[in-house]
C-alpha cells in the first residue's frame, strides 16, 4: 500500500459537497491545520470518489477494511492511530477524509500543492480500484445543499455568503407573506415594481430564488446584508466573512 507522510489537513467536517472542501489557496490563517503523521493513498475508480467527495453516505466495506487503523495523527508529539482515514484520488483529483470512528466520511480535507503533486507521482502507472458503492439513495439538491454548477467559480468567501442568502430566501418562503417576498424582490429588481405587486407568493418567490441562486456579483452581496439584517446569527456569520482575516490566506 502506498502511503503519504507529513500530511497537512484543513478538516472541513460535516460537507456533503466537494465545492465547501475549499483547496489550499483559500485556507486561512484561522484555520485548524493539523498534520497526519501517515495516510494511505487509494487509486479509485472516479464513480466511488465523486461519491465519497459528494455526499455523506456509506464508504464502501472493502475500503474501510483496507486502511482500517493504517493512519496516524499527530498530536503534541503523540502519534494517535486513526480508525479510517485516508487520501483518495482518481487520477486528477484528490481528497482526504477522516470518518471519525465512523462509516461516513465525516471530516473531508484537500491537500497543500506540493502533496498532491507527490500523490500523482506515486500513482503514476497504476491502476485504479473499483469498489462496490453500498446500496444508497441518489443524491437530491435543493435551496440549502445547490446544484454544483451554482458554485462554480466562486470564492471561498461567496460560497459562504450565497448559502447565507440561500437561507434566508428559504426562511421567506415557510413564512408564506406574499407581501413580504414582494418587498424584496422589488428590493431586488425595482423597475419592475408594476409586475410584481400583481405576482402571487409564489411567483414572487420563484422569479426571487431564479434571479439570485445563478451567479454571484457585488448587488448579490448587497442584497445579502439588506435581507439578514436584524438576525444576529446571520449577521455573525456576514461579519466573519468580512473581517481582513477572511482574505488571507496561509503562507509555507
Amino acid at each position: 500500500m502506498l502511503y503519504l507522510h507529513d500530511v497537512w489537513v484543513n478538516w472541513f467536517e460535516g460537507e456533503e459537497n466537494g465545492y465547501n472542501v475549499s483547496p489550499f489557496h483559500e485556507w486561512r490563517k484561522s484555520d485548524g491545520i493539523e498534520i497526519l503523521d501517515q495516510a494511505p493513498i487509494l487509486f479509485i475508480d472516479d464513480k466511488t470518489f465523486q461519491y465519497i467527495e459528494n455526499d455523506l453516505q456509506d464508504i464502501p466495506q472493502t475500503m474501510l477494511d483496507q486502511i482500517y487503523q493504517r493512519a496516524y495523527i499527530r498530536k503534541n508529539q503523540e502519534r494517535q492511530q486513526l480508525d479510517y482515514a485516508c487520501v483518495i484520488t482518481n487520477g486528477s483529483s484528490i481528497l482526504t477524509f477522516d470518518t471519525m470512528g465512523y462509516h461516513i466520511p465525516i471530516r473531508k480535507s484537500r491537500l497543500i500543492p506540493r502533496q498532491e503533486r507527490l500523490v500523482l507521482d506515486l500513482i503514476e502507472g497504476r491502476a485504479a480500484k473499483t469498489y462496490p458503492i453500498p446500496a444508497h439513495s441518489d443524491k437530491e439538491f435543493h435551496i440549502l445543499s445547490l446544484p454544483p454548477e451554482y458554485m462554480v467559480g466562486l470564492t471561498r468567501r461567496e460560497r459562504q455568503l450565497k448559502q447565507l442568502l440561500m437561507i434566508a430566501l428559504d426562511q421567506l418562503e415557510v413564512a408564506s407573506c406574499s407581501e413580504e417576498v414582494r418587498y424584496w424582490l422589488t428590493e431586488w429588481a425595482p423597475e419592475q415594481y408594476h409586475l410584481i405587486k400583481k405576482m402571487t407568493f409564489s411567483e414572487a418567490w420563484e422569479k426571487l430564488y431564479r434571479d439570485l441562486v445563478t451567479g454571484w456579483s457585488i448587488k448579490h452581496e448587497i442584497f445579502c446584508k439588506q435581507i439578514i439584517k436584524g438576525q444576529a446569527f446571520y449577521e455573525d456569520i456576514w461579519e466573519r466573512e468580512h473581517e481582513p482575516y477572511s482574505t488571507k490566506s496561509l503562507r509555507f
